[in-house]
């Protein structure tokens, strides 16, 4: 987690099981007044083999 102003993102492992590979999710909420006013979000699905050495995690 991160926040800079009234930006906060979040980067997690999200999966539905314990068979499930999982997804990488980053959820970006902009807040006025200590309240959530937009969000966005992305996923992506952890792949079986990386093209790098370099984790999602």
């Amino acid at each position: 987690m991160i926040a800079d102003g009234d930006l906060v993102a979040v980067h997690v492992f999200s999966r539905r099981n314990q068979a499930d590979r999982g997804n990488a999710v980053v959820d970006i909420f902009r807040l006025e007044k200590g309240k959530i006013v937009e969000h966005w979000d992305v996923a992506q699905s952890i792949p079986e083999k990386s093209a790098n050495d370099n984790t999602m995690f």
